[in-house]
Order: structure tokens, then C-alpha cells, then sequence
């Protein structure tokens, strides 16, 4: 029998909103990782099955985890290996009923502390989490990583056998632990908030539905870690680029660009929330770090009246500060943009000029910088080059129709 496409794209897009918690529930009760994937993915296939025959139940969610929670229990059965595990996940099945799906936030939150485990290495740690709780596949970690998709493929791989090899617990750690995984856990965060507002691949311009689980995770360490700076200034950041969601698409879902929004539409109540959070990190009197920097950038744009009303010195000022506790060639890339918009196009260009562009090799944010500010100097032909090339290398499919769409635009 032949998947009814309808049903595999809605299957598929439950899957990127309760997939993480999906996992992380089961991760919580069968204690490995990679188990609790193979149950959910398991679950997946069974639920193309019956939906096609019985139909999308009230809460999908449950349904998935009750059906993985059994595959366990047949799986022990098999193994004879019932006992006490065996008792107390038949008893946690048995509280899940078809209507009911158990708040998640400590669930997610374990899965996040569990994948960022000290005994991997910071870049598996990341790459990990945004897998089970980003949703990424592995291509789309690789290209933010900047690595080739074997490469990639390896790390998760040795990631997901580490942690099971280590038997690491899925727990929120005490709190004497934190320090050790706060700056893998911030990262994991920031990068799954990334995706949901610039979306990496796909039809879609943004995936909301992990920007809010991003949001979500940031308000439930600030609880953990009040008095965590960049706890709270990731939060602040989030807010403020979270306010402009309403007016970042149009009516037909293509991408509307920072000059061209309607700031009216801006939430205004987000924007108060980040700068109190930002705020209350600075009353700590430890610095700006990261978080703290780029979240001072996005309150920039957000009192701002325009484009041309942005405080772009300042921007810049706080680009340079940013780079210079941060080497990061996305960050390199955007104070040029800010220093085209203080000081011209011309110096812009200057600054890409005198950038190590390696790191961004085969990515499409370089050349679209690149043809953005060609285009102001009135050099057409390279510009359209530059926005083709960009257009060729993004694996967004609206973000590539907007490339081709200006590089078209320069040609009439």
C-alpha cells in the first residue's frame, strides 16, 4: 500500500513538534539514547500504518509514546528481562491515556543536560542535541558547522555510543554540575532558536515551533540559574527576535526583509520582556559575554523607528566587541554588513575583503552578502553573479526564490 502523501507530510510535521519530547520521555525511562530513537522511529512507522486506516488520533503526541513505551516492553519481554524495569514502565503506560499529554518541560531539560554531557566533546555535544531535540537532520547540522556530512554522521554516531557506554543519567544535574555543561546547553539552545527563525531547509521561511521550544528552555534556566548572565542574555536575544516574527513573512509565506517590515506589527510586549532580562544581566555587574552582546544588537533594531533610524555606529562598536571574545566568521560577516550601513558599501567590502572566508566555504552567506552590497555600489552584473551563486547554495527553498528574485531584479 502506497503512503497517502497528505498523511506523511502531517505525520511528518507532528513529528517536528513533539519529536523531542517524544524522545525525551522515552529517553527518560528506557535510559539510553539511541534506544529511545530507534522506539520512536519505530512508532513513526506503525503510526503511517494505522492513520491511514483508523485515523489521526486527538493527540498524537501520546499515541506515539504509549506505542513506543509497549515496543519497549515486547523488547524486555523477548530479552526476559521483565522485572522491576518492566513493572514501572507498565505502570507509566498505563497514566498515559490517549487524551492526556503530560507536561515535558523536565523531560526535554534532562535530554538536553544528558546529551551535553562532559564526557563528549563540545562540538558532539551540540551537534547531538540539535539532532534529537532540533530536529536537524544531519546535512543541516553539518552545513552550520561548517564540516562534510560524513564527518558529521561519525560524531553523532560515536556521541550517541558514548553516552551509552558511560550509562550518563537522564537527570537534570545538581547543581554543583552545571558550570561544566552551561556553555554546551546555552550553544544547543541558541542554535535550535537559529533554526526556527532562519530555517536551514525546507519550504518554510521560519519553523516557530522550535523557536518557542527554544524561548521555552531559556525561561526554564532562568529558573534553574538566575544569576547566570548569559542565561539571561540568551533569553533577551530570543525575545527580541522572536517579536518580529509576525512580520518577517508575507500572506504567501515568503521572507520579508528587516527594511521592509512592518515594525508596527513588532511585538512590543516581547521587546519589553527582553529588555528587562537584559537588564537584569547587566545589574549582575559581571560583564557582557556572548549572549549578552548580541542580544545589545537586537535591542538596537528593536527601538529603532527604521532602517535608517538604527544605531549603526553602535552596532558596529558592539560587532567588534563580539569578535573579539567570539572568532566567528558569521560574525565577521555581519559587522560588515553593519559597518556598509554606517559607513557605505564600499567599506563593507573591505571588510569581507580582509576576512578569512575558509570557514564559509559552500555556504550562501557570503555571497549574498557579497551581492547585496554590490548591488548598492551599482555594480550589477557581479552582484547578480553573487545572488545566483547564493541562491544555487542555500537549501531553503524560499530563501533561494528571494536570491533569484533580486539577482532578476538587477537584470531589468
Amino acid at each position: 500500500m502506497t503512503p497517502d502523501p497528505d498523511l506523511s507530510r502531517r505525520v511528518a510535521a507532528i513529528w517536528r513538534i513533539e519529536g523531542a519530547r517524544i524522545v525525551a520521555a522515552l529517553a527518560r525511562v528506557v535510559g539510553d539514547l539511541g534506544t529511545a530513537e530507534d522506539l520512536a522511529q519505530d512508532a513513526l512507522v506503525e503510526a503511517v500504518e494505522q492513520w491511514a486506516r483508523d485515523g489521526v488520533p486527538r493527540n498524537p503526541g501520546a499515541w506515539l509514546t504509549a506505542v513506543a513505551k509497549r515496543r519497549a516492553i515486547d523488547g524486555w519481554r523477548r530479552e526476559q528481562r521483565l522485572g522491576e524495569k518492566y513493572r514501572l514502565l507498565a505502570a507509566d503506560l498505563d497514566e498515559v491515556a490517549d487524551d492526556v499529554w503530560e507536561p515535558i518541560d523536565d523531560d526535554v531539560l534532562r535530554l538536553v543536560f544528558a546529551a551535553c554531557h562532559p564526557v563528549l566533546s563540545r562540538e558532539a555535544q551540540v551537534a547531538l542535541t540539535l539532532k534529537v531535540v532540533g530536529g536537524l537532520d544531519t546535512e543541516a547540522i553539518a552545513r552550520l558547522f561548517l564540516v562534510p556530512v560524513p564527518t558529521m554522521q561519525q560524531r553523532i554516531v560515536r556521541a550517541k555510543k558514548a553516552l551509552s557506554a558511560a550509562r550518563v543519567p537522564f537527570a537534570v544535574p545538581e547543581p554543583a554540575e552545571w558550570p561544566a555543561r552551561r556553555t554546551a546547553v546555552l550553544t544547543v539552545v541558541y542554535l535550535v532558536f537559529t533554526e526556527g527563525y532562519v530555517a536551514s531547509t525546507g519550504d518554510a521561511v521560519l519553523r516557530t515551533e522550535l523557536a518557542h521550544e527554544a524561548l521555552r528552555l531559556g525561561r526554564v534556566l532562568d529558573r534553574l540559574m538566575p544569576r547566570e548572565p548569559e542565561v539571561l542574555g540568551l533569553s533577551a536575544l530570543m525575545e527580541f527576535q522572536a517579536s518580529r516574527f509576525a512580520a518577517r513573512v508575507d500572506g504567501n509565506g515568503d521572507a520579508v526583509l528587516l527594511a521592509d517590515q512592518d515594525r508596527r506589527r513588532w511585538d512590543h510586549s516581547a521587546i519589553a520582556r527582553g529588555r528587562a532580562l537584559l537588564d537584569r544581566a547587566d545589574a549582575l555587574g559581571k560583564g557582557r559575554g556572548p549572549y549578552q552582546l548580541q542580544a545589545a544588537i537586537a535591542l538596537c533594531h528593536a527601538e529603532a523607528a527604521s532602517v535608517d533610524a538604527t544605531d549603526w555606529d553602535r552596532i558596529v562598536l558592539l560587532y567588534e566587541m563580539l569578535g573579539r571574545i567570539t572568532a566567528n566568521p558569521v560574525v565577521e560577516l555581519n559587522r560588515a554588513v553593519a559597518v556598509s550601513m554606517a559607513s557605505g558599501p564600499e567599506e563593507g567590502l573591505a571588510v569581507i575583503d580582509g576576512m578569512d572566508a575558509t570557514p564559509l566555504r559552500g555556504s550562501h552567506l557570503l555571497p549574498s552578502v557579497r551581492g547585496e552590497l554590490l548591488a548598492r555600489l551599482g555594480r550589477t552584473e557581479d552582484a547578480r553573479t553573487q545572488l545566483l551563486e547564493a541562491a544555487g547554495l542555500t537549501r531553503n527553498e524560499r530563501e533561494a526564490a528571494l536570491l533569484r528574485r533580486k539577482a532578476e531584479a538587477l537584470g531589468r
